[in-house]
């Protein structure tokens, strides 16, 4: 009986949905062959984050920390095309989510343009563009409770923080009739939606989760790992950002051009500043401050200068690299450095495009407010609720797994897998 009904219920969508994929005269065909490679660059983002995160890790947590990120490439595809894009870009309801049943199933969704929401590409293209989106943020969060959570919970929480978190954020913040967007809110590419949010919901989950067992000395597994992942980022970011004028056109050219500027003076201002303060130039820290300057400059890529991109770049850069070393001599146990990275990078990338963009360079202290505002309330909003998701999915499924599994390792605790390289340092 369930069966029938599945079936009937997908011909439904068959037949209600056949002639929107018909042409349309309204294409802008540029724009649609740059967004299916912006689409792409955007998903090989993850696979880059997993190599990323899964470097830093110790040696017996490599798999399952790479494994974090690639799942969330299944999970919140489905999520998304079931419900995740009609929350966040469905019809208006009071500027604060969408209709989930505008697009649910991606009903409506296909070969036709949305004058609304993408008028030179298909909806289905600009869905896929945004499905991207959600699936790295919860991606980033992992990185905070790496080696301790547990792999069923952590699918739980993941589903619950793109439906409770992101898809509301992104429809404040994207959606023409979002709250913070007609409050003058800009966020290009996901310094809000994306960064900041995870970098909170990262927060609360180190401090839900509390410190690893038995960890005195963390010993990245595979720093060439880092290295590879940083390089992914790297080339990805380019459809993350550039990707987000949604055309071929002088904004994604400018956007591509910061993004890049950012990442390289970002990267020397990290080993330069390491330097000064008495540490050796790094690949870790070359790898950290390449992505730092790509997240500083993602909410202002499309808008602001050269010069601008590299004040911003090398700030935040600084300003990053020292809450890294001030959080490494507190009790808070987030692992690879999430929020001192993307939640701060972020945060800061946000307040400087309140200063550069129209905003506070120019005397408009309104646009400046407007974006510290956003900050405050993103915020709150943020670790109230993921802080609430964690619990809830903890009362459903224990979310960190028991010392024995965690001293074992989650590779083999959590997957039954094991992957052996050499360690010069001999230890996990």
């Amino acid at each position: 009986m369930t069966l029938l009904v599945l079936v009937s219920f997908f011909g439904v969508q068959h037949s209600e949905s056949t002639d929107l994929w018909e042409p349309d005269t309204y294409f802008n065909a540029p724009n649609v062959v740059w967004m299916i490679t912006a689409t792409i660059f955007v998903l090989m983002m993850t696979p880059g984050l997993s190599f990323f995160y899964g470097g830093m890790v110790r040696k017996k947590n490599v798999i399952s920390t790479i494994l974090q990120s690639i799942i969330a490439m299944g999970v919140i595809s489905v999520v998304w095309i079931v419900v995740g894009f009609s929350l966040a870009f469905g019809d208006d309801i009071h500027g604060f989510i969408g209709d989930p049943t505008t697009f649910i199933m991606f009903k409506n969704v296909g070969a036709k343009v949305d004058l609304f929401l993408a008028p030179t590409i298909p909806l289905a293209l600009y869905a896929l563009f945004q499905m991207k989106f959600a699936i790295i943020t919860p991606s980033l969060i992992t990185g905070s409770f790496a080696e301790r959570v547990r792999f069923s919970a952590y699918v739980i929480f993941m589903i619950l923080f793109c439906i409770f978190i992101y898809c509301p954020l992104a429809h404040w913040t994207w959606h023409p009739d979002g709250f913070l967007r007609k409050l003058g809110v800009i966020d290009f590419a996901g310094g809000i939606v994306v960064h900041a949010s995870s970098g909170v919901a990262a927060l609360a989950g180190a401090i839900f989760l509390g410190k690893r067992y038995g960890i005195k000395h963390h010993h990245p597994a595979n720093i060439p790992y880092v290295i590879l992942g940083a390089a992914m980022l790297w080339l990805g970011w380019f459809g993350f950002n550039a990707g987000s004028s949604l055309a071929a056109d002088t904004i994604a050219i400018k956007a591509f051009l910061n993004t890049n500027t950012a990442s390289a003076s970002a990267m020397l201002c990290w080993i330069f500043f390491d330097a000064l303060q008495g540490r050796k130039p790094s690949a870790m820290g070359a790898a950290i401050g390449a992505v730092v300057g790509m997240v500083a400059i993602t909410p202002s890529a499309g808008f602001v200068t050269i010069g601008e991109s590299i004040f911003i770049a090398v700030v935040t850069a600084m300003i990053c690299n020292i809450a890294v070393h001030w959080k490494n001599k507190t009790n808070l146990d987030d692992a690879l450095d999430v929020f001192p990275t993307h939640g701060v990078g972020g945060i800061l990338g946000t307040v400087f495009t309140g200063i550069f963009v129209d905003g506070l360079l120019v005397g408009n202290y309104q646009v400046f407010f407007i974006h510290i505002l956003a900050i405050a309330i993103v915020g709150i909003y943020t670790f109230a609720v993921s802080y609430s998701l964690y619990w809830i999915t903890d009362k459903l499924i224990p979310m960190r797994v028991s010392t024995q599994s965690e001293m074992i390792g989650l590779d083999i605790s959590q997957h039954d897998e094991k992957y052996n390289f050499a360690d010069i340092s001999s230890k996990a």
